[in-house]
């Protein structure tokens, strides 16, 4: 919350407003933020309280020029450097990201590197004095980054599911329940024998969606099975192959993002299947990719953009020692397209 100046126009806050309100010195006020002693616990708390009430960020210039900060941002991708340009996914979650950084005058360190160093690369930026936090994407299923990060005392954000991201604070989307959607749509429109393309076994959100994949279809007395990719065209086209091969072929395929789906277009095509006649697809994320194929595919659709927005808000928040909620953002929702329709069997 602002105050007003002389002239009864608004003003931000200052680190003096903060220590009023908490009734302490603008000194200690810079103890408990920077997480120096000097201060007690519950003076702490009482300081990060009053500078939440009042919408309170630290002056990021005046910090540089104190030589105290280096305001980055850490991001580590595992993802072929080569691939990584035709991911939409990223390239809108960056551009979320960035959005917040150039408000704020930050800057953001990526690297793209092979999955396993992510946890290396963050510690040796933060003990560097590389960034001030990171962002922490693709966890797996007890990811090794979480104890390592945790123990060199990391400001950051898990992207994903609260069950993978031990003490951090994570902000996720709710894959279960879009994956729950998916089939249960799928089922409605007619289709008993039901397919998927999935990301990564070891990636947490997969293993999220493909558990919720088996439960609803053996809730509805379905038909599937998951075959594994990563992500890629090829992959993908190879484990759309690997399911339109088997004797009783499913009639309608999930896939785990909108590249993969793409692919499977011209698969079908081979096969003889017409689109959505003989063979239903379905994309994650709705990209524009999805809009522009033809057929438009359908989607499990979220704004991606926004998640990095979100994800970036938050991430500053648990930099300045703000008590950040672990929250799920928008549940991916359906966006049906002309790539689904009914069995062409159970048409009249």
């Amino acid at each position: 919350m602002a105050g007003t100046n002389a002239a009864g126009q608004h003003r931000r806050s200052t680190i003096k407003d903060v220590a009023a309100r908490a009734g302490v010195s603008p000194a200690a006020v810079t103890l408990a933020l920077h997480d120096r002693p000097g201060v007690s616990a519950a003076t702490r708390q009482r300081i990060l309280k009053a500078a939440q009430d009042l919408g309170w960020r630290p002056n990021l210039a005046a910090a540089a020029l104190s030589g105290r900060a280096v305001h980055t941002v850490g991001l580590a991708i595992a993802r072929p450097a080569r691939l990584l340009g035709l991911e939409p996914f990223y390239m809108e979650f960056i551009s979320g990201v960035e959005s917040v950084l150039s408000r704020r005058s930050c800057s953001l360190l990526l690297r793209v590197t092979e999955a396993g160093d992510e946890a290396e690369v963050h510690t040796e930026w933060w003990q560097g004095g590389r960034v001030n936090g990171s962002i922490l994407v693709d966890l797996r299923t007890d990811d090794p980054r979480i104890p390592a990060l945790a123990e060199v005392g990391l400001p950051a954000v898990v992207v994903g599911h609260p069950s993978l991201a031990g003490p951090f604070t994570s902000v996720w989307t709710d894959d279960a329940a879009g994956m729950g959607e998916a089939v249960r749509y799928l089922a409605a429109l007619g289709h008993r024998r039901i397919g998927r393309v999935s990301g990564p076994v070891e990636l947490g959100h997969t293993a999220i969606r493909t558990a919720a994949f088996d439960e609803v279809i053996g809730a509805l007395g379905l038909e599937g099975r998951t075959a594994v990719a990563d992500f890629t065209a090829d992959q993908g086209s190879r484990a759309c192959r690997s399911l339109l091969l088997a004797p009783d072929r499913p009639t309608a395929i999930v896939f785990d993002n909108d590249i993969m789906a793409v692919a499977a277009l011209t698969v079908a095509d081979e096969f003889g299947l017409s689109v959505p006649g003989d063979l239903s697809i379905l994309a994650w994320d709705d990209s524009q990719l999805c809009q522009l194929a033809r057929p438009a595919l359908s989607a499990m659709s979220h704004d991606v953009f926004a998640f990095g927005v979100e994800v970036t808000n938050t991430l500053f928040d648990v930099m300045n020692g703000i008590e950040a909620a672990t929250r799920s953002v928008q549940t991916p929702s359906l966006v049906p397209r002309s790539s689904t329709a009914r069995p062409r069997d159970l048409n009249p």
